[in-house]
């Protein structure tokens, strides 16, 4: 007879212990479940209607009338994620959005739940960027010290905010643990209502009662949970001064089979060349496949006394006539990378066809490391067996 896994811990240990729905995941406590249940009982929220609140409207821009964000760093806090136990995936989330937005995000800082850390991180930050984020730390336990740290950051005093209360009583009132709360763990849940008392308060979405709590015009703090972090970035949007889509930039890639060091001198030739411009140029190889080299710019203007390089006047006449204002000629990125190809012997690829190469290098790899971490293990073993 063979004896599943599951069957053989239920020999050994008895039946599994049932637990409420909502003490197994935490972004329950934050967000409406999902409808989505294997079993019927009071916790079932598809037996109750979904509950919605209101958005918050558009505030007044914290950074001035006809400013915009153009800077932006992040801190990303929790033991977790220094320890090894929790991979980052927020800080790359947020760097997305902030290049798809023309955001120049200048810095990502991972630090422990320590509050001198949380102070001087956020201090620096605020004084130095325009639009801050923090991630993780605003849960109910003893090591969630985000606000309180935040709150002494900037002579803030903590006070429980009265319409987050009452949407976290009004999403979480229907779960039969409530009912069973003690007073310290009533207390503990309402910790996550616990915010610097002058903080501003942006409710971002119908379904989540979980406010994005705003510092000094600038920090934002978000939860650490990356499915909320992700969906809560996205809703504050609209509510937030960003550049115009002028100011945003286009990235283009091309990818040549030459390896790295015989194109190294041409592109730092050609970052030299660029750099007063705002165009970036980046190499980035690939294992076994070649190199893919990155062009990022604005199609900015050059100044009224500066000369267009001689390489890039292959654009046509007429696109040359729109790119010209009374700025000065621009340079176009797609002549850039005209000359790109042609100097590397390379060509354009799409991110699609980015992520496959990359994803076809992992695959070479893995045998790879499969083997190394084989002999690695013999060696252990063969050193075991002598001492």
């Amino acid at each position: 007879m063979v004896l599943t896994s599951r069957l053989l811990f239920t020999i050994r240990n008895g039946p599994p212990r049932a637990y409420p729905s909502a003490l197994l995941t935490r972004p329950a406590l934050f967000a409406m479940p999902h409808r989505t249940v294997s079993t019927q009982s009071s916790d079932d929220p598809s037996s109750r209607p979904a509950a919605t609140f209101s958005v918050s409207p558009v505030p007044k821009n914290p950074l001035g009338e006809g400013r915009y964000i153009r800077t932006a760093a992040a801190l990303i806090i929790g033991d977790e994620l220094l320890n090894g136990k929790t991979h980052d995936t927020n800080g790359n989330f947020l760097a997305k959005w902030c290049f798809e937005r023309g955001i120049d995000l200048k810095r990502i800082e991972v630090i422990a739940d320590d509050e001198d850390q949380i102070i001087e991180a956020s201090r620096r930050m605020v004084k130095n960027y325009d639009f801050v984020v923090t991630s993780g730390g605003i849960g109910p336990t003893h090591d969630d010290i985000t606000y309180a740290s935040l709150a002494k950051a900037f002579s803030q005093s903590l006070a429980h905010h009265p319409e987050t209360l009452t949407r976290m009583s009004q999403m979480i009132k229907h779960r039969t643990w409530m009912a069973t709360q003690t007073p310290q763990q009533r207390a503990a849940t309402e910790r996550m209502a616990l915010f610097p008392d002058k903080a501003e308060v942006l409710f971002v979405a119908e379904d989540i009662w979980v406010p994005v709590v705003r510092l000094e015009g600038k920090l934002c703090i978000f939860p650490g949970i990356p499915s909320l972090f992700q969906k809560m970035i996205t809703a504050l949007t609209p509510l937030l001064p960003l550049p115009p889509w002028a100011e945003r930039p286009s990235r283009i890639q091309v990818f040549t089979e030459r390896p790295e060091s015989m194109i190294a001198p041409y592109l730092t030739k050609l970052q030299t060349r660029l750099r007063p411009h705002g165009i970036q140029i980046g190499s980035y190889p690939v294992l076994g496949q070649g190199v893919f080299v990155s062009l990022i710019g604005r199609d900015r203007p050059l100044t009224t006394t500066s000369t267009p390089p001689t390489q890039f006047q292959e654009t046509r006449a007429g696109d040359r006539d729109e790119a010209n204002t009374k700025d000065g000629p621009r340079i176009l990125l797609a002549d850039v990378v005209r000359e790109v190809e042609r100097e590397i012997g390379g060509q354009v690829v799409s991110e699609e066809e980015v992520a496959q190469r990359k994803g076809q290098c992992k695959e070479l790899t893995a045998p790879v490391a499969i083997a190394a971490s084989m002999g690695a293990e013999r060696t252990v073993n063969m050193l075991k067996a002598k001492y």
